[in-house]
């Protein structure tokens, strides 16, 4: 019970990773809010989990509406008095659009990074109010290895993960005097649906060729480490971009047409 009576809330969390760290922080003993669009849809996701003892609410946040954010928080502080943990897991990105410096318009270029941005910059700003008052916390932010390893495509998304990295460590220096923490994790290619859905069985397994481990990651294998930044086992991390990706980006860039074969050095 690493994360006993802690008030966290996850946004973008009915899906995927969030899902996942919704559970796993649950399972620590927090009470935990996803903040969603489809508020009753989500209520009936965690009844049975909330019937087994666990501790999952509910928050109304769209992510593309900036008042949700303050409305999301100004409610769990009403409802809890506090607020511990905050992660941004949201994240959105358009594959039709954002291509390359070329053929990207500019209009879509800056609708992505404003939704990622905001989804980190707003959240984090009205949490950290809030977190002053119980002197210190724990900001998480579910960022991406296409932040740090440019692509030949979705331009607008790796800015704005960057982005977010670099955020990331502003907000650790400048409220480190607050107390209030703050990490940022770096999955590569997880296993959800999104990634099922939206990539061919031909570029997952290209893909995987440039991943050490040889595999795509699991959303309980970033919940795990989620866990940890928000639990006091982490009090003395603060700044850190954490990459969870296999290895990925590591090796030299041939690796992967070699990896197999014996044409080794």
């Amino acid at each position: 019970m690493r994360l006993k009576n802690k008030v966290i809330v996850v946004t973008a969390s009915t899906r995927g990773i969030g899902w996942a760290i919704t559970q796993a922080c649950a399972k620590e003993g927090a009470i935990v809010y996803m903040a969603v669009r489809r508020v009753e849809d989500a209520k009936k996701q965690v009844e049975a989990l909330n019937k087994e003892g666990q501790t999952i609410k509910v928050v109304y946040c769209d992510a593309f509406k900036h008042e949700t954010y303050r409305s999301m928080m100004e409610t769990i502080m009403k409802e809890e008095g506090h607020l511990d943990v905050l992660i941004n897991n949201f994240g959105t990105s358009q594959p039709k659009t954002d291509k390359d410096i070329e053929n990207t318009d500019y209009s879509d270029f800056i609708s992505t990074i404003d939704a990622n941005l905001a989804s980190v910059f707003i959240t984090s700003q009205e949490a950290i109010k809030f977190m002053k008052k119980n002197r210190g916390g724990s900001i998480i932010n579910i960022s991406s290895i296409g932040g740090t390893v440019p692509d030949i495509s979705q331009i607008a998304y790796g800015t704005s993960k960057a982005s977010i990295n670099y955020l990331t460590k502003l907000i650790a220096v400048q409220e480190a005097r607050n107390n209030i923490r703050c990490n940022a994790i770096l999955p590569g290619m997880i296993a959800t649906d999104a990634v099922a859905g939206n990539l061919s069985d031909e570029f997952k397994a290209f893909f995987i060729k440039h991943i050490p481990l040889n595999r795509m990651g699991h959303p309980q294998e970033i919940a795990a480490l989620a866990v940890y930044l928000a639990s006091d086992e982490s009090a003395y991390t603060t700044g850190q971009i954490v990459e969870v990706s296999g290895g990925f980006g590591i090796p030299t860039p041939v690796y992967g047409d070699l990896a197999d074969t014996d044409q080794k050095r």
